[in-house]
């Protein structure tokens, strides 16, 4: 990160919500007291879910990863996310944060979803939208070189940067797969933020952030934006 890109999100985005707000807000919005709360690829310390833990009956985390330890309230589960193991019918609320980019079987996840989901229960998802260009230039890089660039342009640990398959990363193909699973599309929401693979470079990122707010500006140009935000229903009167 440099200073002037700093100045320049602090002077462009400072009063902008973040994407990873946006969709707390949504979970909150769908989310009881008594709820059961499952969240799907948590993470090594499922920090995203830590956050709701006061805010839902019982809090479960489900990634493919290690643990290096439990969390006090919550239950957590290494295990694949197209075969849970969790019971029919058992989650109130499924979310999901920056993990549906990475799934390879989205028919088989987007299926046991649903089959965990009481009837009205909801899946929300916030994923990397396909056409925006950093979807399209990691798709066109090989995944081997993914962490070496993510830890040079966003400072992550190259351990935290996962294979990418773009399978669920489009309107189209969200729709098409929550038709085909029996799921309810109640929301879809392109979102936008700061460019921050270009927080390296003060000019790269002035550049990168014009054309986000011109992009944002039009909403025939918001399907370039860099999030989807996506709330899935199991109908109510499913069995």
């Amino acid at each position: 990160m440099t200073k002037t890109a700093e100045k320049y999100r602090q002077r462009l985005f400072g009063e902008d919500e973040h994407p990873y707000v946006t969709f707390e807000h949504e979970v909150q919005r769908v989310l009881t007291p008594d709820a059961t709360l499952v969240d799907a690829g948590c993470g090594r310390t499922a920090p995203v879910l830590r956050k709701f833990c006061d805010r839902a009956a019982r809090c479960i985390g489900i990634d493919l990863e290690e643990f290096p330890d439990p969390v006090p309230g919550i239950e957590l589960r290494r295990g694949d996310l197209a075969r849970t193991g969790l019971p029919d019918a058992s989650v109130d609320v499924i979310m999901g944060r920056s993990v549906m980019e990475h799934v390879t079987e989205p028919e088989l996840v987007y299926a046991e979803m649903r089959r965990v989901l009481r009837p009205g229960g909801h899946f929300v998802f916030l994923t990397a939208n396909l056409w925006d260009y950093a979807s399209l230039i990691a798709r066109a890089v090989p995944n081997r070189l993914h962490p070496w660039i993510v830890a040079r342009t966003e400072g992550r640990a190259e351990a935290d940067v996962f294979p990418t398959a773009y399978k669920t990363n489009t309107r189209r193909d969200v729709f098409r797969l929550a038709g085909q699973s029996g799921l309810e599309v109640v929301r879809f929401s392109y979102l936008g933020q700061y460019p921050g693979y270009f927080m390296f470079n003060g000019a790269l990122f002035l550049a990168a952030s014009l054309y986000e707010k011109t992009i944002a500006r039009f909403e025939s140009l918001h399907f370039l934006r860099g999030w989807m935000l996506v709330t899935l229903r199991k109908p109510p009167q499913a069995a």
